[in-house]
């Protein structure tokens, strides 16, 4: 038994400057090619891009993996994927994934009700699942399935969209199901309320 904490004891410290030398990597990424677009910290520096803090490093690193062979569309996300190693991918997606997380105020709280209805109870009228029901309840996602909780309004909206129209290339199965349901005004409520969720 001691000797398993030992070796325990051990492999964590091995795995500190891995883990260390892994995060610089992704710092030095962040900063040539991702800060631009989603600020140093994942915050999203406008509205048409996603907020990467917080979001699970599974799900980055997946989406990283995506965009690369070409399974996902977004030509600049492509290009900037294409000599990314999976190390690297990896490495993004753990550095991300500790920064911390960001709401926006919700200006029309009534709006943002309706909003909080469909993910949380959905639509049986029209057949829309509970968002809730793989988002979580606080939109905290899990490692295949994104965090949206303070998610950009406009981004999400665009997303809902996009896999709408099947521009959406990657994870397109169910989200199809679910956003071809939506209305216009249930897109906006949904996207108003889940960018106010911390």
């Amino acid at each position: 038994m001691a000797q398993n904490l030992l070796i325990l004891v051990l492999l964590a410290l091995v795995s500190i400057p891995v883990f260390s030398a892994d995060m610089e990597r992704a710092r030095e990424i962040v900063e040539q090619r991702c800060g631009l677009c989603h600020g140093t910290q994942g915050e999203g520096s406008s509205v048409i891009y996603p907020r990467l803090a917080a979001q699970h490093r599974e799900y980055i690193s997946k989406q990283l993996a995506d965009f690369k062979s070409g399974k996902r569309q977004g030509m600049t996300m492509n290009e900037i994927a294409a000599d990314l190693t999976e190390e690297e991918m990896q490495a993004l997606g753990a550095y991300f994934s500790v920064q911390p997380p960001r709401s926006h105020r919700v200006r029309d709280k009534e709006f943002a009700a309706v909003g909080y209805f469909l993910y949380h109870r959905g639509n049986q009228y029209s057949g829309v699942a509970a968002c809730k029901s793989c988002h979580g309840p606080q939109g905290h996602g899990t490692k295949a399935l994104p965090r949206l909780a303070g998610q950009h309004k406009r981004y999400l909206m665009d997303q809902l969209q996009d896999f709408n129209k099947r521009v959406r290339t990657n994870d397109n199965t169910i989200m199809y199901s679910i956003a071809s349901k939506l209305t216009e005004l249930e897109i906006e409520a949904l996207a108003r309320y889940i960018s106010g969720m911390d």
